[in-house]
């Protein structure tokens, strides 16, 4: 049986396989916003009931599954354990583990904390992101004067 010799910068996989991994991809990070966006909710409805230990520890799960499908799982594992970034993924993980052990007023303030200095980088990329959407994007957009 002859093998087919690639010329070089031929990529041996093949384009559908290619095409369908990306679209794998992509629904990937679709499901990892909108898991993200119902951690938010949840931790925001669980603040408002009263710091609700069951929504506070759904929206945490809900809020770190939808990371890790959005980066993938490997980046988001580098992320946390980055040495410049310990700064804010200790107090992020502790504030975790006390809504986790029946502390949620406490672990919430923590983890708030920690995320602001764990995800503050990615500031311009969700900027950039929120402009994009219809309502939000154009409320934005629109000049406070203050």
């Amino acid at each position: 049986m002859k093998q087919k010799l690639l010329r070089s910068g031929e990529n041996p996989i093949p384009k559908a396989l290619l095409a369908a991994a990306e679209r794998v991809m992509v629904f990937d990070a679709e499901i990892g916003i909108g898991l993200i966006g119902f951690g938010i909710l949840f931790s925001f409805l669980a603040v408002i009931l009263f710091f609700d230990r069951g929504l506070l520890a759904l929206g945490n799960i809900f809020f770190l599954s939808g990371v890790g499908l959005l980066l993938g799982w490997r980046s988001m594992l580098q992320l946390f354990t980055k040495k410049a970034n310990l700064k804010g993924s200790l107090p992020f993980l502790a504030g975790l583990f006390l809504i986790f052990v029946r502390w949620p007023i406490l672990g919430i303030i923590i983890e708030i904390y920690g995320s602001i200095v764990l995800f503050s980088g990615f500031g311009p990329s969700i900027t950039a992101f929120l402009y994009h959407i219809p309502v939000v994007g154009w409320l934005f957009g629109y000049p406070f004067k203050v």
